[in-house]
């Protein structure tokens, strides 16, 4: 079902970028979220449930990878996250706009940026969801033109192999000692210490990792 309905919002999406005419062709898409019609709507309220939840003394987190952060709107939503309880762990490659560190945040954000051999241009979201986690990939970062005045799409992942493996992806450059930098509020830059751990060196071990995996 997921799948025909994935199919079916593609076709919309395609149609209306042949025609240029309707709109509603986009708003009739009801499994990707579409910009500029319904992505920041989306996000504010999978942003929204991890706030109730961390209110209600419940699991909340989100974990994302973006290209680029500026969205004010979306960059308050993630301060009453922050303020609220939700562990918020992200990796930013260019463009961080928020400011990461505040004593009325209940639990430490996490937020480095990453630029090492190979480019990376990869959008990951995940959100807690109750415990019933929530992926997507994405064309878009979360800027006022991704948002508000390009078509985009941010595509669900429903296979649990994938869910996985974007998990542990995230985790791999999450746990970087090498090259990643820490996105503080006076944008220093430094590096990750690696303080007598293993140095990981995450780009290295991603390809180590998918080099491993049997399909």
């Amino acid at each position: 079902t997921s799948n025909k309905h994935i199919m079916a919002d593609i076709k919309r999406i395609f149609n209306y970028l042949e025609n240029q005419k309707n709109v509603q062709m986009l708003k009739r898409c009801n499994f990707l979220l579409v910009s500029p019609v319904y992505m920041r709507k989306e996000l504010n309220s999978l942003l929204n449930k991890e706030i109730k939840n961390a209110r209600e003394n419940k699991p909340a987190s989100i974990i994302f990878k973006l290209n680029s952060l500026s969205d004010e709107e979306l960059i308050m939503k993630l301060y009453e996250a922050a303020r609220a309880g939700v562990k918020i762990k992200m990796v930013i490659r260019g463009i961080c706009c928020m400011f990461t560190e505040n004593k009325k945040f209940k639990k430490k954000i996490k937020a480095i940026s990453i630029v090492d051999e190979f480019l990376e241009h990869a959008r990951v979201m995940i959100f807690h969801n109750d415990g019933k986690e929530k992926y997507f990939i994405s064309s878009a970062d979360w800027m006022v033109r991704n948002l508000d005045q390009r078509i985009e799409v941010a595509c669900p992942v429903c296979d649990k192999a994938i869910q996985q493996e974007l998990k542990e992806i995230m985790n791999i450059q999450l746990s970087d000692n090498v090259k990643a930098r820490i996105l503080n509020n006076d944008l220093s830059n430094i590096y990750v210490e690696a303080e007598g751990e293993k140095r990981i060196r995450s780009q290295i071990e991603t390809y180590n990792y998918l080099l491993k995996k049997t399909y």
